[in-house]
């Protein structure tokens, strides 16, 4: 069976990381081959997955890899007006530079410092490359931990992913930012695809008020409401997970975790 494929995206602040997080450790737990992407270059997931120091420290942001990069596009970083390859071989790069923990093996792109968010840079190439090949791989489940947009879904990538989860929470820009999101996916044809998760959520209210003419219902994955154990876990540099006392939470996030897979299997094609 085809693995679940799903990209998260939203305001910076929002919670992506810990959603991502979340769901890979969940997926992870009933026994799939889990594959998590940071594509945000303020790079978090780590965290929120609850890597311990050592595996931190060994992370190798694929953006750096300047010797692996010009080896597979042909590319020499600092020249100018030069000629690389558009489809570079990344079948390997998953299982060598991946870091495995709790089952989810984890992959950081890093961020892209040369030209502009869309340059066609042999970095952005090749972390485009990457993430398409992994999405259209059958066997895994792949959870990508999106920028504030969706600047690393091509096409066809695109037509890969089961679905794109937007996390909202209270507040006009979080809102701004997702119909900016909203209309970049209808762009590139994700627009039966989007999914809603509503982060720090603090009362009924809240609810009513993001969903209020905004969003449809039908397409909300679930709530998570505001819990000072987040801050906690965050602080002692651990997953929610891993926090004692966390049962409540976990439940709401296993709720979203079945509600997603049910969308897919629903709406995509084995």
């Amino acid at each position: 069976m085809r693995g679940l494929k799903v990209a998260i995206s939203g305001k910076g602040g929002v919670g992506k990381s810990t959603l991502a997080a979340a769901l890979c450790r969940i997926f992870a737990a009933k026994g799939q081959h889990v594959v998590a992407i940071d594509a945000d270059p303020d790079a978090n997931l780590a965290s929120a997955l609850g890597l311990p120091g050592d595996l931190k420290a060994a992370i190798r942001p694929l953006a750096r890899e300047t010797g692996l990069i010009e080896q597979r596009t042909g590319a020499r970083f600092g020249r100018a007006g030069q000629m690389f390859s558009l489809s570079p071989e990344v079948s390997d790069v998953a299982l060598k530079y991946g870091l495995v923990h709790n089952g989810v093996s984890l992959l950081v792109l890093g961020a892209v410092k040369s030209g502009g968010g869309g340059c066609a840079c042999p970095e952005n190439v090749f972390l485009k490359k990457l993430i398409r090949h992994l999405v259209l791989r059958e066997d895994e489940t792949v959870v990508v931990d999106m920028e504030p947009g969706i600047e690393h879904l091509g096409r066809a990538t695109a037509q890969g992913v089961d679905a794109m989860i937007i996390v909202l929470e209270p507040g006009t820009r979080s809102r701004e930012t997702a119909r900016r999101i909203i209309a970049l996916s209808k762009d590139i044809g994700l627009a039966d695809k989007l999914l809603f998760v509503l982060n720090k959520m603090r009362t009924a209210d809240d609810e009513r008020a993001l969903v209020s003419g905004e969003v449809d219902t039908a397409r909300v994955l679930g709530s998570v409401f505001y819990d000072q154990k987040f801050v906690d876990a965050d602080c002692k540099a651990i997953s929610i997970f891993d926090l004692p006392g966390t049962e409540e939470i976990r439940a709401e996030f296993e709720k979203i975790a079945e509600k997603l897979s049910e969308f897919a299997n629903a709406n995509k094609s084995f």
